[in-house]
């Protein structure tokens, strides 16, 4: 299949493992420069390595940073300033009754799983839009994680 993604830059959150590493490894597998995202540089770089020893098309690089805060976006965009497509995957939840789940617990979840995503694709979106092209797609699954 050809997304024609050849030369496209693509920044996958959430992605040493999992959904993220798979959706990391197809955009690769289909020509775009893909930057890798995890917690740890260590599970980064070993994302890449991976990534690049199965998809020869196009490029992959990694890019370290918690999304628990402001900071990591703000980090994120000082190393990738400008992107083709944001997969904003990142993403966790707690296997807890929900009547147990306290609201600092909500506000935490909330700051990662939404606020991370809404920080990433408020900064890219105004260059997708003067370029007249780019994606942004927001993934939410505990699959990844837990099968039901």
């Amino acid at each position: 299949m050809d997304l024609r993604l050849t030369g496209k830059i693509a920044l996958v959150t959430g992605s040493t493992a999992g959904i993220g590493f798979a959706i990391a490894k197809s955009l690769t597998s289909e020509g775009a420069h893909v930057h890798v995202n995890g917690r740890t540089q260590e599970r980064v770089d070993a994302a890449v390595k991976a990534i690049r020893s199965h998809a020869a098309a196009g490029k992959v690089d990694g890019i370290a940073a918690d999304f628990s805060g402001s900071a990591g976006a703000e980090a994120v965009i000082a190393k990738l300033p400008a992107v083709d497509v944001l997969v904003n995957n990142v993403g966790i939840f707690e296997p807890k009754p929900f009547a147990e789940i306290p609201d600092a617990d909500w506000y935490r979840l909330f700051e990662l799983n939404v606020m991370s995503g809404v920080r990433l694709s408020r900064h890219y979106l105004a260059g997708m839009l003067e370029r007249n092209w780019g994606r942004i797609l927001f993934i939410s699954s505990e699959s990844g994680v837990q099968i039901p």
